[in-house]
Parts: structure tokens; sequence; C-alpha cells
């Protein structure tokens, strides 16, 4: 492979890299939703981070490398932080932690270093002022977080006074305890709302609700581990040592770190983390590794900063929890497009903060790869930390009892024939009038990342449909307070709720019901593009092929499902009823132009009047794509001052060449 190849190749793997990096952030960071496990984004880090550092003729100044951590949602007043909130540079294995402790010796001697556990939860900034707590706030990206100082005061182990009237700034990890957490989902599986995925997400989702009742309903809690700046004593006194600060703050009130301790070589170090390892289980809370610090404040000095963590520390990550269980039996569910999903019924174990009993096992495929019989045992863990997966079988335990599953060729719901396409590892049932189907898009479409009806779980659809009150979603806002409260289970009060919270849907706005309409590959990510480029359902319903492959990210299979989704005469009707209805069918976003529909802009070099996220903000709402980097299908390179091989690669290939005065020309034509 000649070089030239290999260097697109490698700028093509970074780019991908950024891109998943960036989604995947801003569902951990922003939205508390991941969609991937801790380490399998740690590993992708990693990789991007190497291959930039290789490659560095590919920076980028928005790459994720460069980020200290998630930006703040609007939804609270943004707070900047007096000391920044600095992330911590991870490792993997023993091995990548002995370089780190080798690198501290050979620059220090035999420093001491403090071992902690890692509380897996939601860092926050507590600033007090004379002994009083006056705001708290978010993480954030590291430099501005989110004042939640109201809901702070609910975490009844955060003091609202100190024991002595001193100003400071303190660093702590809110949480929420494995008790408060399964008490809580017990709660919301008997009222049929949907479960909290792990104590992690529930604690960040607690801490960010706009009533702080709810949050005080959470009963969250709170581990300070770090003096960010201040004061801690009344005398002038400077603390000497990290173990010396967090003593302090204990003396003044502040709930610290448990089981932390104070060693001296990588040895100790290593034996104190394995031993913060063997108690994970039994701790009442979760914990996703151990944080290793240099101890001296002065040394600590002296070892520096980098450009987004400290080096005199890092965070040992725990690889993901596994189990061994046993797979009691296989039965299918199907999905809202009709796909029949085989799930594994497993014995009950708990598993990375809560009890699994059932795993998705995808497709015949997976099943046939992984090995799996129906009484074997298996090994489990949680993608994500959050959805049970089967990682593999365990042949040599078993007794001969155990047997092989296979696909039903009926739909196990409504007993019609299914089908496998031959491009895909899907079985599933085109019956449109299966009840399976229908019930799972009413709850596709009364869920919380569509027009998020609160109340209308699936025990409750399933009894509006077997009462033959809905046989689809549109059917909902017809529903009538004197139907519903007839239903068992329901009463006057509930129905009321009800109905309340479907008209409230009504505003969710065109991103959310895109989504809701369920089109196959077309996410939440994806139903906010189309609402920001069409504007309105109407303009969507007529969206042609050409037009959708333009939308950033969209290709040919994203563009088809969605003409093919409004090709359909009842597709059409359903979204006609819902406009009927009342409901919004307008976006909330800004609209998307077409000035620059087709066109692809590279940005490069410092421009004289705005940042190159501010000009890349004009050419997307002007409908065109912004790229890392230029190729033959660049449309115009856009260059200020100091630009680098960007230029000069664009000169080589002949693209049109223009500076930021001509870009605003274009945009205003």
């Amino acid at each position: 492979m000649n070089e030239k190849k290999l260097k697109e190749e490698i700028r093509e793997r970074i780019e991908e890299l950024r891109r998943s990096l960036t989604y995947h952030g801003e569902r951990y960071y922003v939205y508390d939703s991941p969609e991937i496990s801790d380490y399998e984004y740690d590993m992708m880090y990693a990789e991007l981070k190497a291959l930039e550092e290789e490659n560095p003729e590919f920076y980028s100044p928005v790459s994720p490398t460069v980020r200290v951590g998630g930006k703040p949602l609007e939804k609270f007043e943004k707070v900047e932080h007096s000391y920044r909130m600095d992330s911590l540079a991870d490792v993997f294995s023993f091995e990548e932690l002995r370089d780190f402790t080798d690198r501290m010796e050979n620059t220090l001697g035999t420093p001491k270093y403090s071992v902690e556990p890692k509380i897996d939860g939601l860092s926050v900034s507590l600033i007090y002022e004379n002994g009083v707590f006056v705001k708290g706030a978010t993480r954030g990206d590291g430099v501005v977080g989110e004042d939640v100082t109201e809901n702070l005061k609910t975490v009844y182990s955060i003091p609202l006074t100190l024991k002595e009237p001193l100003s400071l700034t303190v660093r702590g990890e809110v949480y929420m305890p494995r008790g408060v957490f399964e008490k809580i989902n017990a709660e919301r599986e008997a009222t049929g709302k949907a479960l909290m995925a792990n104590p992690r997400n529930a604690a960040a989702g607690s801490l960010r609700q706009l009533d702080s009742k709810v949050t005080a309903e959470r009963r969250l809690d709170i581990f300070v581990f770090n003096f960010q700046g201040g004061s801690l004593y009344i005398d002038g006194r400077i603390p000497a040592s990290h173990t010396e600060t967090l003593e302090r703050l204990s003396e003044l009130g502040f709930k610290t770190l448990e089981h932390t301790a104070t060693v001296c070589s990588y040895d100790e170090v290593q034996k104190h983390i394995s031993k913060i390892g063997e108690m994970r289980e039994s701790l009442p809370y979760d914990i996703d590794g151990a944080v290793v610090k240099i101890d001296s404040l002065a040394e600590r000095e002296a070892v520096g900063e980098g450009t987004n963590t400290p080096k005199w520390a890092v965070a040992y990550k725990f690889p993901p929890e596994e189990k061994e269980t046993t797979l009691e039996d296989i039965i299918i569910a199907v999905g809202r497009t009709g796909v029949l999903t085989p799930t594994a019924v497993l014995s009950p174990v708990r598993l990375a903060g809560t009890t699994v009993s059932r795993a998705t096992l995808h497709n015949l495929d997976f099943i046939r790869q992984k090995g799996v019989m129906i009484g074997d045992r298996v090994i489990l863990r949680k993608a994500g930390d959050i959805i049970p997966e089967v990682v593999r079988s365990l042949p040599e335990k078993r007794d001969g009892s155990q047997r092989e599953f296979e696909m039903p060729t009926f739909c196990p719901s409504c007993g019609e024939r299914v089908y496998r396409d031959d491009d895909e590892a899907a079985v599933r049932c085109v019956n449109s009038r299966c009840p399976a189907l229908v019930l799972r898009s009413i709850e596709h479409f009364a869920s919380k990342g569509a027009m998020d009806i609160e109340g209308l779980g699936p025990q409750i659809v399933e009894l509006l449909i077997d009462n033959r009150l809905i046989s689809d979603a549109a059917d909902l806002y017809g529903l009538k307070v004197s139907d519903v409260e007839k239903l068992e289970r329901m009463g006057r009060k509930s129905a009321e709720n009800l109905t309340a919270a479907i008209e409230r849907s009504k505003t969710a706005g065109l991103e959310r019901l895109v989504y809701a309409l369920g089109i196959r590959n077309i996410g939440e990510v994806a139903a906010t593009s189309l609402a920001a480029r069409y504007g309105t359902l109407e303009a969507l319903m007529d969206a042609r092929t050409d037009q959708l492959v333009e939308i950033a990210d969209f290709g040919e299979i994203t563009a088809r499902s969605v003409v093919e989704f409004f090709s359909v005469d009842g597709n059409r009707e359903f979204c006609k009823r819902l406009m009927d209805a009342g409901v919004d069918t307008h976006s909330k976003a800004e609209p998307v132009g077409d000035k620059f529909a087709g066109l692809t802009f590279v940005l490069t070099g410092t421009l004289p009047t705005m940042s190159r996220d501010e000009a890349s903000e004009l050419i997307k709402k002007a409908g065109g794509k912004v790229s890392g980097s230029v190729s033959s299908k660049t449309s115009f390179v856009v260059a200020g001052e100091a630009a680098g091989s960007k230029l000069t690669k664009a000169q080589s290939l002949g693209v049109s060449i223009i500076d930021e005065s001509e870009l605003m020309r274009m945009l205003s034509v």
C-alpha cells in the first residue's frame, strides 16, 4: 500500500473516531443516555489520541481529544468555574499504571501516592463563603457548568454551613446509593414507568431536575474528594498534602472518600487497587475504578499539568464487570418494526448495579456465533453499563441436557408466517395489523425521546388496546376521561392525568414527532436533522431521495427509508390524522435553508471576524456540509490567516479557495 493511500485511510479513521466520540460523548455527558460502555468509549478515545499524536497534520481544534468533557444544558444558569474542573488521564492495565509510577519516580524519587475509589456518579463543585454554602455547579465542560445549587441543598450529606467560617471551593461526586436506586426502580415498575438504567444515570438525571422537590425524593448522596481552592485554615496555614486536605475537610463537616490509602510504591498501589476491586460488589454505591494521585501538593506542582489532564494523577478503570449464570430459556419478542428478537431468560444475577434476568440475543446468527444453547452456563455483562448481553457460553460445563434454539416460522403474536430478507440477519413479521407491532409502535410513540407522554407505559397501552379504545397512536388524541376512568386500575384522577399528558404532547414539535413515527433507520439525531432541514411535516412527507442524501451523515439507505415510509398511503393517512388532531408539525429549531444545498466546505486558518465554529453554523444553516478534510468532492475551502496543509491540498486539487468576505457575500446573495 502506498504512503498516500495509507495516509488517506488514517485520516478517514480519525474522522470516523471523532464523529463517534462526539456523538457518544454527548449521549453520556449531556443527555445521560449512553449507548456504549465506558470501556468501549475509552478504547476509541485512546486509539484517536494515538493516531493524532502520530499524524499531527490531521490536527483539529474541535477533536474530542482537546476537550475536557461535555457541555452544559440550557435548562440551568451557566456557571464559570473559578477553579478548572479537569478530568483525569485513564489507564486500563497494571502495565500502564506501572508506566505512570515509573514517570513519577523518575521525576520525584520516592513519592507517596494517594489511592482511592473512583465513585461512579456526577462531579460537582461546592462553593462556600464565610462558612456558608452559596453555590453548587456541575462540571459541565470543566470550564463552565450548570448551577444546581437548590438541588444540591437537598443532599443531606452536603453541609449548608461549615464548622468554621471559611471561604473555599471543594469538588465531590454525587451518587445514588444502590438501595435507593433499587427502591425507586421497584416503584417505577409497579406504576408502569420506564426503569432507570443504572445508579450513575439516575443520579445525573435526578440532579438535573428543574423541580428540587423531585431531587429531594431521590435521596442522593456525595463524597467530597478534592480541595479546589480558597482557605482551609483561619490562620492562613497551607496544607502540605492531599491526605491532609481530606482530613481537614472531614473536620469541617464534609463526607470524604472511604477506603483510601497513602502508599509509597507501585506494588503497594497495585495491592490497594486490587483490594478496592475485591470490595466493589459489597459497597453500597457503584465505583468504576480507582484514582492514583501524588499526595504531596508541592510535588504535584513540580510535576505540572498537561493540556487537559494533570500529569500527577491517573484513573485506573476496571474492565466491564462479568458474571456467570444459567440461560434457562430463549423467548421471542416482536419489536415495533416486526423484527423477532430472541431474548435470553436467565437465572437472576446482580450485575453492574442491578439484578438481571433477561438479555437480548439479537438474532439467530448471533446465537450461532456465540455457540449458545438453552440450558448453558453463560458469561453476562452490560453493554454501556446498561444493556445486559451474553458474552459467551461455557460449553465445558454442559451435562447433555442443553438443546439448540430454532427461530419460529410463524409470528408468536399474530400467527402469520415470518420472513428473513437475504441481505439482513433479522427475521420479520410483515403483518401490519400484528398486535405486537401495534403495541410496540404506540409504546415507542409515547416514549421519552419521542412524544414523551408521561404515564403511558406498556401496561396502560395494552389496557387501552385490549379495551378497543385505540388501535394506533393517532387514536390517543381522541381519548376521553370518561372512557379511560372506567378501565381496570384507572380512576378519575389517573384518567385526567393521562389525557392531560397526551394533550401536552401535541406541542412536542417536529423533531420528536419524526422520531415517534418509527421510520426505519431514523433515530433521534437523524429526526432532528430532518426537522431542521424541512421545517414542517408536510414538507418532509414530499422529500425526495436526492434531497435527503444532501443532509449531513445521511446515506442512500437512510434517505430511501424516509421516502419509502411516506410513500405508503396508510402512513400518510396516519400523519394527516395527527395533524387533524392538532399535533404541532412544525420544527422548533431554526429552519435550514437550501442556498448551499449539495455544497461541501472546508475551513482552515484563523478567520478575521468569526470563529470557524461560527462560520460552520452559518454554512449548515444555509444547507451546506462542513468537512474536516479536503478532497476532490470539496466545493470550497474557506481560508483564513495561517492556513496550513488543507490550503496546500486544495490548491493541488484545484478546489475553489475563498475568504471570509466571499463566504458572507455568497450567503447574502
